[in-house]
């Protein structure tokens, strides 16, 4: 397990933002050479972060056989592009990490639930935007090197418009929507709505959400997944008929002392998941 905290020169960084990394040992039993990896961005209407929805998810992937990573990012007070700024610059580190740590650079998936949905999903779309790579104190020309090459976005906070999730832009804009308008080259809350940000440089993406979720509606994912077959970026999209908001693995693990948590139907979200990565992202063998 690796600690990593964030320069205070990274995009305002420095109020707590910390990575982990999870790696599995290489072995000459094993013939594995390289691994996937999957960062986690719990939720937490960019207010706080979800133990929910980090170190249990991480856990379920490294069972996969995968590398995983949970990223601990700044929020409220923080603004955009501060999170995303963090999440591009662990992207990057772990990429520049890649031999090192056994991690297939070409494999490096971001996932995220809920606001950590929307941050995961804003690195799709903004990867390759001049404002991150200035946030970040790098040349256009090196974006490829935080440019996820997938993305699993569970229950995300996608639009802004009439099916938005409120709280979590106005976390993420707090009061400061003219610089960041200035900064997107458009109204702030039209262009965090990021159905309307999906290209054809948008990572492959694999979405779940529930019919019934109260919180963030499933509309987010519709919206979304819609954008993506019109640039025509693959997806795979799990729409569960019963479920609220929030409820990570579904099971007891990531059940809250409330007793919400566990529905059923929705636990087999990371069974399809993995089927999902081990199509598109399988390990790499012969040592």
């Amino acid at each position: 397990m690796i600690h990593i905290t964030y320069p205070m020169a990274l995009a305002g960084s420095g109020s707590g933002a910390k990575l982990t990394v999870y790696i599995q040992e290489d072995s000459p039993e094993l013939d594995i050479l390289e691994r996937p990896l999957v960062l986690v961005c719990p939720g937490g209407a960019y207010c706080m972060t979800s133990d929910r929805e980090a170190e249990p998810l991480a856990l379920q992937f490294l069972a996969m056989g995968c590398h995983a990573a949970v990223l601990r990012y700044s929020v409220a007070p923080a603004v955009f592009p501060t999170a995303l700024t963090e999440l591009a610059y662990s992207v990057g580190l772990i990429r520049n990490h890649a031999k090192e740590w056994h991690v297939n650079p070409a494999q490096i998936i971001v996932l995220g639930c809920s606001a950590g949905g929307h941050l995961a999903a804003s690195l799709g779309v903004f990867w390759n935007r001049d404002f991150l790579a200035e946030a970040l104190g790098k040349e256009p020309s090196e974006s490829g090197s935080w440019k996820p090459d997938g993305m699993i976005l569970c229950y995300p906070v996608i639009t802004s418009g009439e099916f938005a999730h409120r709280g979590s832009f106005e976390s993420l804009i707090g009061g400061q929507e003219k610089e960041i308008s200035e900064r997107l080259s458009a109204p702030a809350w039209e262009a965090l709505s990021l159905e309307k940000q999906v290209s054809a440089d948008t990572p492959p993406a694999f979405l779940w959400h529930t019919f019934t979720d109260d919180g963030v509606s499933v509309e987010n994912s519709l919206f979304f997944v819609s954008a993506m077959r019109k640039a025509n970026v693959p997806a795979e999209l799990h729409v569960y008929p019963c479920g609220g908001h929030g409820l990570s693995l579904a099971n007891q693990l990531t059940r809250n002392q409330g007793g919400f948590g566990i529905q059923e139907e929705c636990t087999s979200w990371i069974s399809l998941a993995r089927i999902w990565i081990e199509h598109r992202y399988p390990v790499k063998s012969g040592h």
